[in-house]
């Protein structure tokens, strides 16, 4: 195990509260209405800015002279040495990062797939006026019907089950695949956006086990896959200070592919790096 001095954590953890504090100060002060980007992350993961303001070394680090760490859960006091302890990983929480693990891992090993050129967004409010659609605060930068011809005339490759649980009835029975949470594990691939985001809530899920500056990392490819997102849906973020990718055109689905793949290679260590902090979890003796 190795040992930190309190001269070399409390850098590290003030520069990571730092970090989380301007990441996250437009929505602790943001009055009215919401962003669909800024805001996003901390209602769809559930994760509150001050959970992920802590900063915690990971399994396996010792911190000295950490008197508050200490009191936190899931810390435990070893000497004059605190240490976050594994042995309150619950059977439960083994078999959710064992399951993790695998779906991490079956995801690295398969083939990406950059077809669906952000239809799924397009698809969550398809056939649907502005008033019904999820984000009301933006405006739609095509009429509904302009929005239903899109999705008629291109296909619908959705592979993740938390994007496609958002589809309309109307446009549910269009995707190629029909996801469910039993199939995730089958489908999960790199390439997907929405499972590149997703590597923030699984990390966070196993924090404090997990260390905070890959969760960061991880927070930080999110809200580039978040923004990713929302400019290449039907809807006008310009008052957001974004352009739009028309994925409506054949130009702008040549961009969103090639910026789809700059985040999957960006987010390809990082779920190399989480798959191997749960195996090392998973294999530790308790």
């Amino acid at each position: 195990m190795r040992v930190m001095t309190i001269e070399e954590w409390t850098p590290l953890a003030d520069a990571h509260a730092a970090q989380i504090d301007a990441w996250s100060l437009g929505h602790r002060t943001r009055q009215g209405e919401r962003h669909p980007i800024e805001d996003f992350l901390w209602h769809y993961y559930s994760f509150r800015p001050s959970h992920l303001r802590r900063w915690h070394p990971g399994a396996g680090i010792g911190l000295l002279s950490a008197s508050e760490h200490a009191g936190w859960t899931h810390y435990c006091r070893r000497d004059d040495i605190t240490v976050v302890d594994i042995s309150t990983l619950t059977a439960e929480r083994r078999r959710a990062l064992a399951w993790m693990r695998d779906l991490l891992q079956r995801s690295l090993e398969r083939e990406p797939r950059f077809g669906c050129f952000a239809m799924h967004e397009w698809a969550m409010v398809y056939g649907l006026e502005q008033h019904q659609v999820r984000h009301e605060q933006a405006p739609l930068r095509l009429s509904p019907r302009e929005i239903r011809d899109v999705v008629d005339r291109g296909v619908l490759r959705c592979t993740h089950y938390d994007a496609f649980r958002f589809y309309t009835p109307g446009s549910a029975p269009l995707n190629e695949l029909q996801p469910t949470r039993e199939t995730q594990i089958d489908l999960e691939q790199p390439g997907c956006l929405h499972a590149n985001m997703d590597l923030y809530k699984y990390a966070m899920w196993f924090s404090p086990y997990v260390c905070s500056d890959l969760i960061a990392d991880c927070f930080e490819l999110a809200r580039s896959a978040r923004t990713l997102d929302m400019q290449a849906s039907p809807y006008d973020v310009s008052q957001f200070g974004l352009e739009p990718i028309r994925v409506e055109t054949p130009e702008g689905r040549l961009e969103y592919a090639r910026l789809q793949r700059e985040l999957m290679l960006a987010a390809s260590p990082l779920r190399e790096q989480l798959s191997r902090r749960l195996r090392i979890l998973r294999d530790a003796r308790i």
